[in-house]
């Protein structure tokens, strides 16, 4: 097996043989193509909610621009969970993403009214 490093800076580009191949299929093509690929098969809708999930909590913290220890701690949330959230391996449930979306907007009243996280 052969490794393959990409560079950042310099993704794989398609030919432009394979760029007009693919602009020639039809949605009804490409969806067919991608439902028979069993090396990536689509995401199913619970699999795209949490990703989306998993974004919204990834921004949150990346608004208040602390570390995912930081935030954990000021938050007091397990730095643990916040970590498997930002990865999409559990999705938050209804009071975490309304106490989220509060950290969002006042991050600093959510911050003194814990009492600085400490």
């Amino acid at each position: 097996m052969a490794r393959f490093t990409l560079a950042p800076n310099s993704p794989p580009q398609l030919k432009a043989e394979e760029k007009a191949r693919l602009d020639a299929l039809t949605d009804k093509e490409l969806t067919a193509a991608a439902m028979a690929d069993a090396d990536n098969p689509p995401l199913t809708e619970a699999e795209l909610d949490r990703l989306s999930s998993a974004r919204r909590v990834r921004e949150v913290r990346a608004h208040t621009g602390l570390t995912q220890a930081m935030f954990a701690r000021t938050y007091r949330i397990n730095v643990g969970r916040l970590r498997d959230l930002e990865q999409g391996r559990f999705q938050p449930d209804s009071a975490l993403l309304a106490y989220l979306t509060v950290i969002d907007k006042e991050p600093e009243v959510v911050r003194r009214v814990l009492g600085g996280g400490e």
